[in-house]
Parts: structure tokens; sequence; C-alpha cells
């Protein structure tokens, strides 16, 4: 890197006093800086490239602008040492690293709704080497558009065992944290508490005593109106895409006599969200409960549902459509999932770049096109 005025710290500055700590996995005689290396493929991948082969590309059409942060004396890797390099790098380490930075620049958490959910990287399925696909479970700020983390589930393990670790990766103070039903377990709900956290857990089968109880609540209430207890309700309506979708939410305090009650640390409040809507003439309904440890009024426990709802599209969908994630090969060592860090990261960092009002897609041909927007959306500036 370039020596830094000390009096104004850039950007590029701080990203690599945050990379200072990551392990460099090479032994032999090094050719090119890990932090080159690290640097270049985040830039790229923000700027359209979705592997090695691209990101290498990018490095070398871009080397005159990238030498304005990095010394390139050495020249741009190809893209066999870009594999070589992220298949070897610890994918934990380099996470921290990389959302340290990204933290630095914005306001990840700070009291907001966390979401986690898993998803499977369908192209790291190698038949010939018996690998199979691996799942990651992740953590994603819903409001500030962020992802926060991820942990690759083992194989002979599920999701159950792979969120209490995520959790423990996370500053969580503050935070609701919502999960959809395979995470409703009594401890994760206990880990969330110990991360000073609150939960909104949703509840299905996989609970069939708490799910009953919840159940039968709501529909014993829902006869006379809560006529009987104190309710919190929102009504919402929308229109789009030739659907029309009514939602419903209800709130209340967690009755004493719940079943199953007496298993779940700080249970505060139960809550349901029913979704009718009308797509081409043909109705479909949805109904979810829930439980949280702390009491919020229907507003809050309607954004916090729909917030985890919106995962699916502010992130999952979004690798799979615009960076390509399930039909990327990429999969041999970590490099599956070191490369799914960084499009984790690049996809945060082009959400957040609020001056052009086009979608993810169009940002990264912008960014591609035109370094000073690129800047923008590294940097905020």
């Amino acid at each position: 890197m370039t020596s830094p005025d000390p009096d104004s710290p850039s950007p590029s500055v701080r990203l690599q006093d945050h990379f200072a700590s990551l392990a460099d996995p090479r032994r032999r005689k090094v050719t090119y800086p890990l932090i080159n290396v690290v640097v270049i493929a985040v830039y790229a991948v923000v700027a359209g490239a979705d592997d090695f082969v691209s990101i290498a590309l990018w490095g070398r059409e871009r080397r005159d602008w990238l030498a304005k942060f990095l010394d390139l004396s050495a020249g741009v890797p190809s893209h066999d040492r870009f594999n070589a390099i992220f298949r070897a790098l610890d994918p934990g380490a380099f996470e921290r690293c990389l959302l340290g930075w990204i933290a630095a620049l914005h306001e990840a958490t700070a009291g907001r709704a966390v979401a986690i959910d898993g998803k499977t990287l369908r192209g790291s399925f190698d038949r010939a080497s018996g690998k199979s696909a691996i799942h990651m479970v992740s953590a994603w700020a819903t409001d500030a558009r962020l992802s926060l983390g991820q942990v690759v589930v083992d194989e002979k393990s599920n999701e159950i065992t792979a969120i209490p670790e995520l959790l423990r990766m996370l500053e969580l103070e503050g935070c609701l944290v919502t999960i959809d039903a395979m995470g409703c377990q009594t401890e994760i709900a206990r880990t969330i508490l110990d991360r000073k956290a609150d939960y909104v857990l949703a509840v299905k089968d996989n609970q069939p005593t708490l799910h009953r109880g919840v159940e039968d609540f709501f529909l014993g209430h829902m006869e006379d109106d809560f006529a009987r207890v104190k309710v919190g309700r929102r009504e919402t309506k929308e229109k789009g895409h030739g659907r029309v979708e009514h939602r419903s939410y209800y709130v209340c305090d967690a009755p004493a006599d719940l079943p199953d009650r007496e298993r779940w640390p700080d249970l505060a409040a139960i809550g349901v969200a029913i979704s009718v809507s009308t797509r081409d003439g043909r109705p479909s309904d949805a109904v979810r409960y829930y439980i949280l440890s702390r009491r919020l009024d229907a507003e809050a426990f309607a954004d916090a549902v729909r917030g985890h709802w919106g995962i699916e599209n502010s992130l999952h969908w979004q690798l799979d459509v615009t960076f390509g994630e399930d039909r990327c090969r990429v999969r041999a060592g970590l490099a599956d999932a070191n490369l799914s860090v960084v499009r984790r990261a690049a996809l945060g960092l082009l959400k957040n770049e609020k001056t052009e009002k086009v979608g993810v897609k169009n940002k990264r041909l912008k960014a591609a096109c035109n370094t000073g927007y690129l800047e923008q959306v590294l940097f905020g500036s």
C-alpha cells in the first residue's frame, strides 16, 4: 500500500489495517502480497466478476487504478494463483477481517434486527471427488442490508448446531434476532439471550407441544376478536406484479398456562402472521406462529417478520440471480466458502450505495465501467 497522509487516512489504509491479522497460508516465497490478492478480489466482485478467471482479468484491466492503493510491482496474480490462495485461506479468519472493515464503514447492527437463515451453494457439489454441496448459515442485518457473518454447516451436522456457533461470532447486544422454525430450539434461544439480544423464533411442528399451544391460543381468541386479552394488531395490503396480498399480525403476552412455556427462557410474547394473497384470481394463504423474548408492539413485530422474509430476496435471491452463486463451479478446497464471503460483502456494499436508483445488477455494471462510482460503493466517497 502507498503511504497515507497521517491526517487523512484513506479507506484503502483502513482495509489494510483490518487484514493485518489475516494469516497467509503460503509457506514458500511470496510473490504477490496477500493484501493485494484480497483487495483485488473484493473490488472485482463488486465490479461484476463472479469467478477467479474474471477476477484476474478485471485486475489486469484496472491495474493503473489499483496502483493508487496497492504496490503492484509484482503485477496482478493469475486466476490459478487467486484460486490457490483462496482455497487455502481460513474462511472464518478471512470473514472476520472483511466484515470488520465493512462494519467500520457502516453501522451494521446497533439495536437492529438480524435474520439468521441457511442456503446451499449448489455449484459446490463435485461428484468426481465426492464433495457434497456446502450449506451455509448466514446472518443478515435487515435494516443495514449487510451480511454480518456465516458458517459452513458440517456435512455430518445441521443448522441446529451451526446457528449457535454463528451467534457467538456476532456482536448482538440490543439486537432482535429472527430465525425460522429450524432454529426454534431452547439452546439457540439461550445463546441469543447470552449475547444480550432478544429472539423472534418461528414455531412449527418440530416443537409440537409449543406449536399446538400457540395455535390453540390464537384460534380461541380470534373467535371473539380478542375480547378477553390485550392484543396488538396490524393490517397491511399490498398490490404489485399481478398479486394482491393482505397481511394481518397479532401479538399478545405469553399466557402463563401456555403448554411447554417453562422450557423457553425469558418467553415474553407470542405472535401470529397471516398472509392472504390473490394472484390471477387464485387465492392462497399462509399462517406462521412465533415466540418472542421481548414484548413488541404490532408494528415492530410485523417489521421483524417481514424483515426475515426479506432475507430470501435481499440476500439469497440476489446471490443466485445477480452473482450467479448456484452456477459458480469454484469448489476446490476452501475457495467456495471464501468466495461466498466475498459475494455477501459485495452485496452489502452495493445495497448500501444509494445515489444510483437502479438494481444491484446495474450497480455492478456501472462499477465495472466507472471507477469513480466503484470508489463510491467501496468507500462512500
